[in-house]
């Protein structure tokens, strides 16, 4: 039995749940298709970070982009989705890192970006849990947090007039050239368009994908109001955390709404498994004792793990795959799927509309990828 869409998206993560609200509110018929609850993957399993990155100038551009778009959202956001603008504070251990504030600094002012550089003086009085003797730190004001899957379920329920069809615990089999989509139960549906927002599952939908899996483990605190007042990184992670043929751990602290923390990170590859690694665990919480000393002293009263959906050059796939123009990819958003996930939503949106979106798809076209079958 077969039923048609203007819009099929497979997935309902953050990042699915984004293109699905782009695609109704230009009045597509769309349906969604989840292989569990609505924003239970690795939009459940994320920080919730929403912060800009400048690795690159496009992603700079991106992440603004998309940052702006949360903050348009949060006037309208419930409650339950915990949105708080506590802004991000890069952490300087040493001279060797301030000079890499400093160019921060520079890149953040030249797109027209608030930030501050802060002393000593400054990250001590900005974070007093921190230890004594950092250089000093980063100050993205405008950056904030948010509980991702609260946020999934929002989008794809705003749309009064024109609603989007959500249907939950379905798993998807496969996706033919011509836009069918085929269930696990050996039924179908049909879409003009389709799109694989399936995250680290999206290569068995779309084979031949450069979509790896690299897993993450996060620990949550007790309730310690005030504990830390931004969400902290050390600059290192730049160097560390986003190594692509390494596992690794990083210092990242997050406040909650609830006055609980987030404690991270880690990434690993080849990683398979949902079980928690100890040694991994171990390792990560180590790291974040030794910019913030005392954490030791606290109750944390939950570990769990996540897979990212990573891709060779750190970069997500946003447009039509090689295979056939019905088929569409919105995958491989690796750390920052919750950041960008609005903004690809409405890249998406926009170039199926025939648009110029306000950022440059082409840094994240599956095209670069045509040797792979992208």
């Amino acid at each position: 039995m077969s039923s048609a869409f203007d819009v099929v998206v497979i997935g309902g993560g953050i990042v699915g749940a984004a293109c699905a609200d782009a695609c109704a509110r230009d009045g597509r018929k769309v349906l969604v298709l989840d292989r569990g609850p609505v924003g239970g993957g690795a939009t459940a399993a994320g920080m919730g970070h929403l912060v800009t990155m400048d690795d690159s100038e496009a992603q700079l551009a991106f992440t603004t982009y998309s940052r702006g778009l949360w903050h348009q959202l949060a006037e309208e956001l419930p409650s339950g989705a915990e949105y708080v603008k506590c802004g991000t504070i890069w952490v300087a251990a040493d001279d060797e890192e301030m000079a890499a504030v400093e160019k921060k600094h520079a890149t953040y002012a030249q797109a027209g970006l608030r930030s501050e550089i802060l002393d000593a003086a400054g990250i001590a009085d900005a974070e007093p849990n921190l230890r004594e003797g950092l250089a000093g730190g980063f100050l993205v004001g405008d950056d904030a947090v948010v509980f991702p899957p609260v946020v999934a379920m929002h989008l794809l329920r705003r749309n009064k007039e024109n609603p989007i069809e959500v249907r939950q615990q379905i798993a998807v089999k496969s996706i033919d050239d011509d836009g069918t989509v085929t269930l696990a139960d050996g039924t179908t549906v049909s879409g003009e368009i389709v799109v694989n927002a399936a995250g680290c599952f999206s290569p068995q939908l779309t084979p031949g994908l450069p979509v790896r899996k690299r897993k993450g483990h996060l620990v949550v605190t007790d309730r310690y109001p005030g504990y830390v007042r931004h969400q902290l990184i050390e600059l290192g992670y730049l160097k560390s955390a986003h190594s692509v043929d390494q596992d690794s751990v990083a210092m990242n602290i997050q406040p909650r709404k609830t006055g609980q923390m987030l404690i991270g990170s880690s990434r690993q590859f080849d990683a398979e498994g949902d079980e928690t690694e100890l040694p991994m665990v171990e390792r990560m919480l180590q790291r974040a004792t030794l910019y913030a000393p005392n954490l030791g002293k606290l109750s944390a009263i939950r570990v769990w793990t996540g897979h990212r959906a990573a891709t060779p050059d750190k970069a997500p796939l946003i447009g039509p795959s090689i295979g056939s123009e019905r088929v569409w990819l919105a995958t491989g958003h690796e750390g920052l799927g919750i950041t960008t996930g609005l903004g690809t939503g409405q890249m998406l949106a926009d170039l199926l509309s025939g648009r110029e979106p306000a950022v440059s798809p082409e840094p994240y076209s599956p095209a670069r990828f045509a040797d792979q079958g992208a």
